[in-house]
């Protein structure tokens, strides 16, 4: 039961605000392409022009925030700031409080498909004994948990902040939880420093250490990941280098221009989803505009970028020479990141009960395969019911 620590919020974004994106959107001064860019070089013109322009005339953000507005929301002072989360309760007799965490470049949005599923789970076809209640932050600094000269949260800041909201603001004994990208790193920290409060965990991205140095003797599929592994470093973490070593210059552009913030974000959607050369009809001008919304309303962008910080100047979450012991379930979607295997992820999670490999999906699971995604996480939770 919710007490008088939390305060309702409900999503409303003034129209002088939808006004001025518009203007700044039809103000836009675009660059030229490199030749033969095709994404290589980051995210295409012909693209993001055709988006933009969508976004400008024919996107409609009151239909969107209408869907973020369904869901209960509520606002709590927890370790200094104002921290938002969704919290749904679940139908049935039973059901199981489940923390879900989201990531960078994500918000509480990426759920708004898994939720209903997760709570009522009769109504899509599963199991009343399968409920949950689920409590969704906003990760502290991103979107609704984000005012003006906050302080900045590391991973390690993030999961003890989310403890506190769930045992001393909300009085759960114990929960399950799950998560993905930061929420991996988070669900993960949160198994390892607070196993009495966890029965169980259930993730969709490992945090194992990028360091090649961890497989001295690797087998053949060891080395295929290590081959993945080496590419990723190489090709695909500028943008982890720049928001973690000098986050507030990228802050200025991104938070001023929202090309350049879709620009940064939509080549993320392009790059770790499972689109298969058709991004629009797989995940959805109107999705990836949505969450791009939420940044852009919320002026958040600059505030998101610091567990990237943090992460390069300190030690890696879960310490070397140890491991997340608590019983934990994994989702691997083949356009993952990075998808270790299993001998690689048993250098971590010391106590993997289920491993699930799907055929279709990428990055951002519960917008990509909300079915597989929810399917995986009631059979596996339900033996810590």
């Amino acid at each position: 039961m919710l007490d008088k620590q939390v305060t309702p919020f409900t999503l409303s974004v003034p129209d002088s605000a939808l006004s001025d994106l518009k203007q700044r959107l039809k103000n836009t001064r675009w660059p030229d392409e490199i030749p033969n860019n095709n994404w290589s070089y980051g995210a295409d013109l012909g693209y993001l022009k055709d988006l933009c322009a969508y976004w400008e005339n024919d996107y409609d953000w009151r239909a969107h925030e209408a869907v973020i507005n369904q869901f209960k929301q509520y606002k709590t002072k927890v370790a200094g700031i104002d921290l938002h989360f969704i919290y749904e309760e679940g139908k049935g007799e039973n059901p199981q409080p489940l923390l879900l965490s989201h990531g960078w470049p994500g918000s509480v949005y990426e759920f708004h498909k898994i939720i209903p599923m997760l709570t009522d789970p009769v109504s899509y076809g599963g199991s009343a004994e399968d409920s949950f209640t689920v409590i969704a932050p906003s990760l502290p600094g991103y979107t609704f948990s984000f005012k003006p000269d906050q302080a900045r949260f590391s991973v390690e800041e993030i999961t003890d902040a989310f403890a506190e909201l769930m045992t001393k603001v909300l009085g759960f004994k114990s929960f399950v939880a799950q998560g993905g990208d930061w929420g991996g790193f988070v669900t993960s920290r949160m198994g390892f420093v607070y196993p009495e409060l966890l029965k169980a965990i259930h993730l969709n991205f490992l945090a194992v250490r990028r360091d090649p140095s961890i497989l001295e003797n690797p087998s053949e599929e060891e080395a295929v990941f290590l081959k993945q592994l080496n590419e990723f470093l190489k090709d695909e973490t500028g943008y982890q280098w720049i928001q973690g070593t000098k986050p507030q210059t990228l802050a200025y552009g991104l938070t001023d221009s929202p090309v350049g913030l879709a620009a940064w974000l939509v080549e993320k959607f392009h790059t770790w989803t499972d689109h298969r050369g058709d991004l629009d009809g797989y995940f959805g001008r109107d999705t990836m505009l949505t969450d791009i919304m939420l940044y852009w309303t919320t002026g958040a962008i600059g505030s998101s970028f610091w567990p990237y910080y943090a992460r390069m100047h300190s030690p890696w979450p879960i310490p070397i020479g140890k491991t997340v012991d608590v019983p934990t379930g994994y989702i691997q979607f083949p356009k993952e990141i990075l998808s270790p295997p299993r001998s690689v992820a048993d250098l971590f999670y010391s106590n993997i009960q289920s491993w699930t490999e799907c055929e279709r999906g990428g990055h951002f699971a519960a917008l990509e395969q909300p079915e597989p995604l929810v399917k995986d996480m009631r059979q596996f939770f339900r033996a810590y019911r």
